[in-house]
């Protein structure tokens, strides 16, 4: 009879996480190689990306620093992580590239520690997050999903995933 195939090693299980408190009990460093191997098989041009949970993981070890990248206005009626850092991929009601995202990066989150970004729906962090790792920044992961997840088919977001959905801490001001 042959062996039985080896189980994978859960760094290796890239799969949407379905179980909050698996999340929370696994350690950060497997919360990241978990990351890494997604960058690598969707050939990602920054460190990894990140569930909702496994990113709230990694904040509540203290293993990572939330940076926000919506705009303001999105922060202020939309809501926000508590004690997340804001710095703007883009800004005003047009959308621009807020060309000084970098220089405030840097000066608010620093360029060596492991640093999660976060938006909307995933897509503008995962610009920010490839645009800071071709300057130079060492560990930056995006939230898949983001803050309210991708349109449903009634386009409208908040029922396909999202920080919110996961049932994860955030405030409205």
């Amino acid at each position: 009879m042959p062996a039985a195939a080896p189980a994978p090693h859960a760094a290796e299980d890239i799969r949407r996480p379905v179980d909050l408190s698996a999340v929370l009990a696994a350690s950060p460093a497997e919360l990241l190689a978990r990351a890494r191997s997604r960058a690598t098989a969707d050939g990602l041009g920054y460190a990894g990306s990140l569930y909702p949970p496994e990113a709230w993981a990694l904040l509540q070890a203290g293993a990572a620093t939330l940076v926000d990248v919506r705009s303001a206005e999105e922060l202020k009626f939309v809501g926000r992580v508590p004690d997340s850092l804001h710095v703007a991929w883009q800004t005003g009601p047009t959308l621009v590239r807020n060309p000084r995202f970098l220089r405030e990066l840097e000066s608010r989150a620093g360029r060596d520690g492991v640093l999660v970004l976060l938006c909307r729906s995933g897509k503008r962090s995962a610009a920010a997050a490839a645009a800071a790792t071709a300057a130079g920044f060492a560990q930056v992961f995006n939230v898949l999903e983001g803050f309210e997840g991708d349109l449903d088919a009634h386009r409208q977001r908040g029922e396909s995933g999202g920080w919110r959905l996961w049932g994860l801490p955030w405030v409205q001001d």
